[in-house]
């Protein structure tokens, strides 16, 4: 079932069968250099398993980006509950295999993600959180016209938070 489409990618459920995909993508040093260590594959079914969650219980969740082209899995985008600040947000959030890096793919799953929490769910206000030193996430964020609204620590750190609101 896809979910959303764009010119080079759809977004997609997460199925069981995309774990060791998944593995590859989250056990990578270089990829999850901004969480506090690389998924084994233990937490990477757990991770499937509560975005496959949030699908029953928000409607939407962490999806798989699949090229077009190829029908090849090579990462995540979605929306996602996050708690900052005491309060209750949904974010975009993002990975993308590191051999796809630098090509616009992030930029256009997100993109993509930002229209439908506008238009599908009728939110007024999406955000991401992103890590100080994470320069090609900020740049997604800022391309998809995000502004960085402040500094919150979330996940015991300190994390740059980029907004951007409904038109």
């Amino acid at each position: 079932m896809i979910i959303l489409e764009t010119e080079r990618l759809y977004l997609r459920p997460f199925i069981q069968d995309d774990i060791n995909t998944l593995y590859s993508i989250f056990s990578d040093d270089e990829t999850m250099l901004y969480y506090p260590a690389p998924f084994n594959l233990e937490q990477t079914q757990k991770w499937i398993e509560k975005n496959q969650h949030r699908y029953d219980i928000d409607g939407y969740g962490l999806w798989g980006v699949c090229l077009k082209e190829t029908e090849e899995l090579i990462g995540d985008c979605g929306l996602i509950k996050q708690y900052v600040d005491g309060k209750t947000e949904v974010e975009i959030g993002y990975h993308i295999n590191k051999n796809y890096w630098s090509k616009g793919f992030a930029t256009e799953a997100a993109r993509a993600c930002k229209t439908y929490g506008y238009d599908q769910l009728d939110l007024n206000r999406l955000i991401s959180i992103i890590n100080p030193k994470n320069t090609p996430s900020i740049r997604v964020a800022e391309k998809i016209e995000f502004n960085l609204e402040k500094e919150s620590v979330i996940f015991d750190k300190t994390h740059f938070i980029y907004a951007g609101k409904k038109t």
